[in-house]
């Protein structure tokens, strides 16, 4: 298990790799503006997947995720 600062590092590493710098700025700022509930945001993002798709979209983050961190 990981600490709560080392989520946090490779957190920010990930946001700033995906949207740049300004832009992980926003979405930070955008996520402690508004009031937030990060389960009903996931499922929505999920909600026309089926169960099948859904599975592959993970199984794939993790390989890719073990993938960079073999690196």
């Amino acid at each position: 298990m990981i600490t709560d600062t080392e989520i946090k590092i490779k957190g920010f590493r990930v946001l700033t790799q995906a949207l740049g710098d300004v832009e992980a700025e926003r979405f930070i700022a955008l996520i402690q503006r508004e009031p937030f509930d990060y389960t009903k945001w996931r499922q929505m993002m999920d909600e026309e997947l089926c169960i099948e798709e859904i599975s592959l979209k993970a199984m794939s983050l993790r390989k890719k995720n073990a993938d960079s961190w073999e690196r």
